[in-house]
């Protein structure tokens, strides 16, 4: 397993521009640091642009949004935002995606959205409040009326972060540290998700008119 890691780093650190993450990499105008969190990145995209398997619902999709998003706000936030939208990538997003009444790619009919959001609804939801709640894996994401979003959180954060701790308590000198990194990103993604949810991602409300 550790050779194939290996053999994933180098071929995706030091290959040619093929993927959209890749031309990240190799920009000169990004941190060592970021290009650290871009390299799982560029080294999944060889998966999912190979097959239909992975084929994203969103636009764009996870693994570039994930990559606008380090490049903008940086290794911890940027790595935390693309958390969020991991969790957004459900079967229930179509639905919200209506709901919102937000746009869809022209091209394949994806569900269109990016790092920096447009306000499709006014809010009536508190941003604060659904951050605050969020401390409860979940529950910020409910309050903001996304119920399935909520339930996939809870059950994302809870394996992640039992992983994590069962990595920590077999003291497991890669894998604990590794995991628990992940469960602490995941978490402040949770806190942002919640955020974002009630600030971005509020239903339309019709008049009677309409």
């Amino acid at each position: 397993m550790r050779q194939i890691i290996l053999i994933i780093f180098i071929t995706t650190a030091f290959g040619q521009i093929k993927y959209p993450a890749d031309s990240l990499l190799k920009s000169s105008e990004i941190s060592v640091f970021r290009k650290a969190a871009l390299v799982p990145i560029a080294g999944w995209q060889r998966i999912s642009y190979n097959t239909d398997l992975f084929n994203c619902q969103f636009y764009p999709s996870c693994s570039n949004y994930g990559a606008e998003a380090i490049k903008e706000h940086g290794l911890v936030l940027g790595c935390a935002v693309a958390a969020d939208r991991i969790i957004r990538c459900n079967p229930a997003a179509f639905h919200y995606h209506v709901e919102t009444q937000a746009f869809f790619n022209d091209g394949d009919g994806r569900l269109i959205d990016f790092v920096e959001p447009k306000i499709y609804q006014p809010s009536k939801k508190s941003p604060a409040v659904a951050a605050g709640l969020s401390i409860v894996p979940g529950l910020g994401r409910i309050y903001a009326g996304r119920l399935y979003d909520g339930l996939f959180s809870f059950l994302t954060l809870s394996l992640s972060g039992n992983a994590a701790y069962t990595a920590s308590q077999q003291k497991r000198p890669v894998v604990g540290p590794l995991f628990t990194a992940v469960f602490m990103i995941a978490y402040l993604g949770e806190i942002y998700g919640g955020w974002r949810s009630a600030k971005y991602y509020q239903p339309a409300v019709f008049t009677e008119a309409e």
